[in-house]
């Protein structure tokens, strides 16, 4: 709710009025476990008058059965919403509060102290312009305080209050204090984390929130809501930087009217000025700033418009429109950091979804340079990234897309990582700088294409992906296949998951990482030889649905031919040609799918062959049937 005003019963208008023009602080609160955030946040709504009664007597009665205060109001209550946050006397999900006093309204995101809920801070820094960072005064500076203070570094965090909490039970010493901040600051400075404000206080007793503390005479610095109604926010920076509009909708509601509708996330933009748009490098100049109120004669970072310009050029969704003295950069190539915030690890060669502002493309992570110890800082190899590891990768997206560097914008430069199957966001990156080959390497383009090639060997083609388990019979359906295809004069080539391994591959293990390169190589070389004019079949295990997604996306529609052989696990362990089954129970055969390692069966593949009631020429005898139906062959 708002501040308790006394003009709320004097004059509502002249309040709502002023209340209208305060400035807006996003911030939140970060830590390690139990060091009192939500109580902060309770004690700043308290102290603040801005408690309703019935919020009062419903805490009064909270605080009885679930407070860990005794007879005191536990004021953490007011935030920790969740039934299992009460029970436990735990942060688990982001609380978001309002609140407001004469001089800034504020809103604050209560963020997760365990490990396992840092995705959760993430999400909750990544629209603020500041952060209190608590510390239990008995115990210091702890693990989980150096991930969220490496984490705020990270996400360009330009304001920090170290808020040094219960100094109440180390009865108020200055030492104490003192000695946390020594710490902290050695910390900070590896970090680069500057403009960092020091505040002793105890959540729970008041001290320093809005008065000082006569607990403490030995400090003199700033109270925790002085701090807050004096940071700088950073909108008079924003209107500073280069014009950034990301276009999010192209306004076209009849054949007179040509609008591009965005927020203006930096920067100034009026009438007359010369634009350009990105990746496409087209320019033009605004003609009109349109809005519901009207038209306007200017507009600044922060407010959403419509912009009419006065060339018609191609400008899509996603598309960035910038000034043209300092437009957005392009690339499909980049360096990042990533934090990784889904259960699964990330496993590089899988395809995801990347959210850059409103653009939307594939995404794939190729390379993890190195992991990131939040402790020590130091720099670890690895194949993968856990959940809340943190790493500098690599990643390559499927189209030029227009980005700045993170450090210089937060809106353009940060991204997230979603998955295509779940719709799940995995991960959140920021943009560091192009790779110089995403400058330096281009398509060439050649005058024989696929069609050319195609027709010459008169027939379409294609990719016929054979997936299933170890002994379902793919290689032998796939043999038997491409036997009669070539008998009536198709042109083919067969790519066998063994066979692949023993040139290609042969880097390659069984891990599921090393799986997903294995496919995403043969993925790549299918697609050459579909330019090339081939029908390929390919028979692999071939395991996750990412995977299969990815070969199917880097081809045209009606291309990708899914064959999922389908057999019980039963019954193609009772095959079992190689004796694979029987390693693989005895421990001698680790991540073997079936046995220690996940199939994911197809949810919908264009051929569906039962093969544990069916022979290999009936099975062979359905997929040709298949290719007739589909016009794919004679």
């Amino acid at each position: 709710m708002a501040h308790a005003s006394e003009l709320i019963a004097d004059d509502i208008d002249q309040y709502l009025k002023a209340h209208e023009h305060k400035g807006l602080l996003r911030f939140i609160t970060c830590g390690s476990v139990d060091d009192g955030k939500s109580t902060l946040i309770g004690r700043l709504l308290f102290e603040s008058k801005l408690l309703f009664e019935d919020q009062l007597a419903s805490i009064e009665a909270d605080s009885r059965k679930f407070g860990t205060q005794g007879d005191e109001l536990d004021l953490a209550l007011l935030v920790d919403g969740l039934a299992a946050e009460r029970e436990q006397g735990i942060t688990i999900d982001v609380a978001y509060r309002f609140f407001s006093t004469d001089k800034r309204k504020f809103i604050v995101a209560d963020t997760p102290g365990h490990e396992q809920y840092t995705r959760n801070m993430v999400t909750g820094a990544s629209t603020a312009d500041a952060a209190i960072l608590m510390v239990d005064a008995r115990y210091g500076i702890q693990t989980q305080t150096r991930r969220h203070s490496f984490l705020m570094a990270l996400m360009g965090m330009r304001h920090v209050a170290v808020a040094i909490n219960k100094m109440d039970l180390v009865d108020y010493a200055e030492d104490r204090y003192n000695a946390i901040v020594d710490e902290y600051r050695e910390f900070a400075e590896q970090l680069g984390l500057e403009n960092i404000t020091f505040i002793p206080l105890s959540a729970l007793k008041g001290d320093n929130i809005t008065e000082q503390s006569a607990n403490m005479p030995w400090y003199h610095g700033t109270t925790l809501m002085g701090y807050l109604e004096t940071v700088e926010i950073e909108d008079e920076a924003l209107q500073q930087a280069p014009l950034r509009m990301p276009v999010q909708w192209v306004n076209r509601p009849d054949l007179d009217f040509r609008g591009f509708s965005g927020m203006i996330t930096s920067g100034v933009v009026r009438p007359g000025d010369a634009i350009r748009v990105q990746p496409s490098g087209n320019g033009s100049r605004v003609s009109r700033i349109y809005t519901f109120d009207g038209d306007l004669d200017e507009a600044v970072a922060g407010q959403s418009v419509t912009l009419l310009l006065e060339d018609e050029i191609d400008i899509s969704r996603g598309d960035v429109i910038s000034g043209v003295d300092q437009p957005a950069h392009t690339a499909d190539q980049f360096e990042t950091s990533l934090v990784w915030m889904h259960d699964e690890p990330l496993l590089p060669g899988r395809p995801y979804l990347m959210k850059l502002g409103t653009q939307l493309v594939s995404a794939t992570v190729t390379d993890i340079k190195y992991q990131i110890n939040v402790n020590t800082l130091e720099h670890t190899a690895g194949k993968q990234l856990e959940l809340n590891g943190i790493g500098v990768c690599t990643l390559s997206v499927n189209k030029a897309v227009a980005f700045d560097a993170f450090e210089q914008s937060q809106d353009t430069g940060g991204f997230i990582l979603i998955d295509r199957m779940t719709n799940n966001t995995v991960g959140a990156g920021m943009l560091h700088f192009a790779l110089r080959r995403s400058d330096n390497i281009h398509m060439q383009h050649v005058d024989i294409n696929k069609q050319a090639r195609a027709t010459a060997k008169h027939q379409k083609p294609a990719v016929l992906w054979f997936t299933g388990l170890s002994g379902a019979g793919k290689s032998s359906i796939a043999n038997l296949v491409e036997k009669r295809l070539y008998a009536q004069g198709q042109h083919t080539y067969l790519l066998d998951g063994d066979n692949v391994r023993h040139g290609l591959n042969r880097d390659l293990g069984f891990t599921d990482a090393d799986r997903v390169e294995n496919i995403r190589r043969v993925a790549e070389v299918g697609k050459l030889m579909v330019d090339a004019g081939l029908i390929v079949l390919s028979a692999f295990i071939s395991p996750f649905r990412d995977e299969r997604q990815l070969a199917r996306d880097l081809l045209d529609d009606g291309e990708f031919i899914e064959v999922h052989v389908d057999v019980p696990l039963d019954v193609a362990e009772s095959r079992d040609p190689k004796g694979l089954y029987l390693k693989a129970r005895r421990g001698e055969l680790k991540n073997f799918t079936g046995i220690d390692s996940d199939y994911e069966a197809p949810e919908a593949p264009e051929i569906h062959l039962p093969t544990a009631g069916m022979s290999e020429e009936e099975a062979a005898d359905a997929v040709i049937a298949v290719l007739r139906e589909r016009d794919l062959i004679r």
